[in-house]
């Protein structure tokens, strides 16, 4: 794993860690802003470790909205904590082992919710596509990083990319295009 990247994804689970312990429901929507972060790593390495944290926090996220009064917070903290412990002991598989065990967590949360677990974390994934995309990284690399399907996510860009065009009326680009030519 590149050292800038090591870096970020310590600060990252760090950060997810302070705002685990604080169980301030506020601050757990946060943790979405924190994905949000590590997605700049993913956009100039395109490594798989930015991505997975980014996708794990938006998930986890997502769970402890949905279900802020029945998590476990020091389950995850437990968890974090240890994948953090492992990173910086430069235990790269052990780290991406226990990044899966907080996947597994997620999933385990409730039966009823596995298959909604695994959406948010799908879409979560998409979601992230759609920031690389943004970035500059091509579709068919962003769905081949996150393991989701080029449709999937060109189906998603497609959808998103539409509300992020401004309009500017006739007049002020008759306007625009004749201060081209003056």
């Amino acid at each position: 794993m590149n050292e800038t990247i090591k870096k970020d994804v310590l600060s990252t689970l760090s950060e997810v860690i302070d705002i685990l312990k604080s169980k301030e429901e506020a601050d757990i929507l946060e943790m979405r802003k924190v994905s949000n972060h590590t997605i700049h790593n993913a956009t100039i390495f395109q490594d798989e470790d930015s991505i997975s944290t980014a996708i794990l926090i938006y998930a986890l996220s997502k769970v402890i909205e949905r279900n802020f009064g029945e998590i476990n917070f020091t389950r995850f903290l437990d968890l974090l904590s240890k994948a953090r412990d492992l990173l910086e002991r430069d235990k790269i598989p052990n780290y991406r082992s226990a990044i899966k065990s907080v996947f597994e967590s997620i999933s385990k949360l409730d039966k009823k919710a596995k298959l909604y677990v695994e959406e948010v974390i799908n879409q979560a994934q998409i979601k992230k596509g759609s920031k690389l995309h943004e970035h500059g990284v091509s579709i068919g690399r962003a769905a081949e990083i996150l393991g989701i399907s080029q449709w999937e996510l060109a189906n998603y860009v497609g959808k998103t990319s539409l509300t992020d065009i401004e309009i500017i009326d006739a007049v002020d680009r008759v306007k625009f295009v004749r201060g081209l030519f003056s």
